[in-house]
């Protein structure tokens, strides 16, 4: 017997949710089930075996992961790992992948090579998953995309291939606002083999905004169609802020820094290759600020701050800001006194130049930057990946703040202007590097620092001034974390009330622990 087939190989139970497609929300029923365990009194962890996204966390020990774990493993209360997702693909362009596995690069891929690849990659699968079902008493594992893409069925590790293996039932998600779940349900199932149907237990309705009256005679066509239960319907969940995986949720999105009656005005250029946007969530708890993604240059107009974020391929990035006018337009913007910020590869462009010699990134070896900074960047092969303490410098801010935060990054970048930050430590061991720029007005800025607006009171300060000069009132702190935690209880709460918990946990094997 396949000692992975066993079920009592493992301690931990395994429970896993599959989509119809991508963005069905298993992400956040995969974190609402965390949370709802461990307040049960489970010992429970995430797990997705392979993750594509250019949103990551660095851990404590360097390790790179996909931000949707990180999100999860907060549901859970336990500390993120990447045990939780062994691998992680972050597109470079449409057809090539930068492979992350255990947290550090492996290489890079294109599709071709990697589904050939992926026979070795279950082993790294297996290993980690290993590691957290002897700890844990329940495994809640997050599928990738759909399990009918019967192109990619050979040698899965993302859906039913990693079913198999660990041995999981499975409950099915679709996504009812995007229209046609009934067909994307059934569809699915009639593309399954019979044994990975054997698998499905049942399935869950996400995202319904309705009258369930109405509803009720699709529930029973599925029922009826499958033979198997609707274990619950999940309302569309508004006014929580959760974290996206991917930039589906920026095509998706209605946001505009430009519309909006807020007062503070915040445009995030949205590069072809965004990365860590989820470093802008902070100010979604802000209450006079609006946050808006801008894809055209026009979209600037009347932004208090405009953002240049991280980027998975800067150099192209940067080419695209100056093939489409951004590049002009913001230079404009901070020669008449806006504030420019950038965020890692947002940082770099900010500069007089980006090289990439070893065309690590692109085909490109050099593009000229903005030149708002005095810095110069040079990408390296090596990936920089750490966890950082920092101070801000006396001059910047009104006072001097330490704040915390990550680092990823291909480059290293010289410069001759002031420091924006200095870094204390680089996970727990000390250093003291300069890890940022300023311009001598004080309205240009970036760093490398992922996650520096999570830092309440930086990013307070940082607002109040802003607040000041416009004639605002000024703002108390809010705490991110614990909004993020009262997000996840509502989440939890909703997703309680409207599925089958008892089915879920006889599903999971758990009946006597319910």
């Amino acid at each position: 017997m396949n000692k992975f087939k066993n079920p009592m190989y493992f301690k931990a139970k395994p429970i896993m949710f599959q989509g119809t497609s991508s963005h069905v929300g298993k992400s956040i029923i995969t974190a609402a089930l965390c949370r709802i365990l461990k307040t049960n009194g489970l010992k429970v962890a995430p797990f997705k075996a392979q993750n594509m996204a250019l949103n990551s966390f660095v851990t404590k020990d360097g390790g790179e992961m996909g931000r949707a774990q990180v999100f999860q493993a907060e549901a859970a209360g336990i500390e993120p790992s990447v045990d939780m997702n062994p691998i992680l693909l972050k597109p470079t362009s449409d057809m090539w992948s930068q492979v992350i596995i255990h947290g550090r690069v492996y290489g890079n891929m294109n599709a071709r090579e990697y589904h050939l690849f992926k026979k070795e990659a279950a082993k790294y699968v297996m290993e980690r998953y290993k590691r957290l079902a002897e700890e844990y008493d329940v495994i809640v594992i997050e599928g990738a995309g759909s399990p009918a893409e019967i192109n990619l069925r050979e040698n899965d590790i993302a859906n039913m291939g990693l079913a198999e293996m660990v041995d999981a039932p499975v409950v099915l998600v679709g996504d009812i606002d995007r229209g046609g779940v009934f067909a994307s349900l059934v569809g699915t199932m009639d593309l399954l083999t019979p044994s990975e149907r054997h698998r499905v237990r049942g399935f869950i309705i996400n995202k319904f905004r309705g009258d369930m009256g109405l509803l009720k005679p699709g529930l029973d066509f599925l029922e009826n169609r499958t033979k198997l239960p609707v274990l619950g319907v999940v309302p569309y969940i508004k006014d929580i802020i959760l974290p996206d995986e991917d930039g589906v949720s920026l095509e998706r999105s209605q946001e505009s820094g430009v519309r909006s009656q807020k007062k503070i005005k915040i445009a995030v250029i949205k590069l072809p290759r965004i990365s860590n946007f989820t470093d802008f969530d902070p100010f979604k708890i802000e209450p006079d600020v609006d946050v808006g993604y801008a894809a055209g240059s026009n979209e600037l107009e009347g932004a208090d701050i405009i953002i240049i974020p991280g980027s998975k391929n800067t150099i192209d990035d940067l080419k695209y800001l100056w093939e489409r006018g951004f590049a002009e337009r913001i230079i404009d913007c901070a020669e008449n006194g806006k504030r420019v910020i950038g965020i890692c590869g947002g940082f770099q462009m900010l500069g007089r130049f980006v090289k990439d010699p070893s065309c690590t990134e692109s085909n490109l070896k050099e593009c000229k930057g903005l030149e708002l900074l005095d810095i110069e960047t040079v990408l390296e092969k090596e990936k920089n990946t750490f966890q950082v303490e920092a101070k801000i410098q006396s001059g910047v801010r009104s006072q001097e703040l330490r704040v915390k935060g990550y680092e990823i990054h291909m480059g290293e970048t010289s410069d001759n202007c002031q420091p924006f930050s200095i870094i204390t430590s680089r996970n727990d061991s000390p250093v003291k590097i300069q890890d940022g720029a300023v311009s001598d007005n004080g309205k240009v800025w970036g760093t490398y620092i992922h996650g520096i607006f999570d830092n309440d009171e930086f990013r307070t300060d940082f607002l109040n001034e802003i607040r000041s000069k416009k004639g605002l009132p000024l703002q108390k702190k809010i705490s991110f974390r614990d909004k993020k935690d009262e997000n996840i209880k509502t989440l939890a709460d909703v997703v309680r009330n409207n599925i089958d918990i008892k089915k879920i946990y006889d599903i999971a094997g758990l009946a006597k622990r319910c």
